[in-house]
Formats: structure tokens, sequence, C-alpha cells
């Protein structure tokens, strides 16, 4: 946060407290769920699981290593067979991550239409 604002902020959450603004909120003396609530219930156990194990959904994985991919490409300086390397993988990892959201992905139909107006201004 910005300096001196935390200290508005904390400022203005004890006055609250005092004046008695959180108390009977809704919610209030029960535990916090921090699972997904668009889970079921009979799934619940196996996400958790796995969550607990440090395993990703596919899409997430996927997203990691764009990430990783990216930062990698942004690393290389100069022009050449390494860098066209890294960049064809960051391509593949991108459409491997429209896949997996299905059809009518709006990354994957924006990618497409700018690269066909590119194609068209270079042709």
């Amino acid at each position: 946060m910005i300096p001196g604002f935390e200290a508005i902020v904390e400022e203005r959450i004890k006055k609250a407290q005092k004046k008695g603004e959180f108390d009977n909120l809704p919610g209030s003396g029960k535990p916090i769920c921090f699972e997904a609530p668009n889970v079921p219930d009979e799934l619940r156990m196996a996400h958790k699981i796995l969550k607990n194990a440090g395993f990703l959904p596919p899409e997430i994985e996927v997203k990691k290593q764009i990430s990783q991919t990216r930062e990698l490409l942004d690393s290389i300086e100069a022009e050449g067979p390494e860098k066209t390397t890294v960049q064809k993988r960051l391509n593949y990892l991108l459409t491997k991550l429209d896949t997996l959201r299905g059809p009518g992905c709006t990354a994957a139909l924006a990618r497409d239409q700018y690269r066909n107006q590119m194609i068209k201004k270079l042709s």
C-alpha cells in the first residue's frame, strides 16, 4: 500500500471497531470457507488432496509455464536460433492453453484476428 495510506486505513478500521460496526455481520462466529464454492461436493475431497499434494489444474500449470517462458524470452537479448526456439515454445503453450479452454475462447479469436490482419498488411 501507499505509505501513510495504511495508517489512515488502520485508523478508520479501529474507529469502526470501537463504534461496533463490525458486530453482528453475516457469518459472524462461523468458520471461513476457503474452498471453491463452484466445486461439486463429491469432488471437494479430491480437489483438496490434489491441492495439498501440489498439483495444479492443467490450465493453471500451462499459464505458469507461459509466464516462465515469457520471462526467458525477455532475458534473451540477441536475435538468433535460441530466441526463435523460445518464441516457438511460447506459441505452442499459448495454443495449448486455448485448446484447454475450449472452443469460443476470446483470446484465441483475438489472436487469430490479429494474425489475419498482419498477413493482410504484409501481403
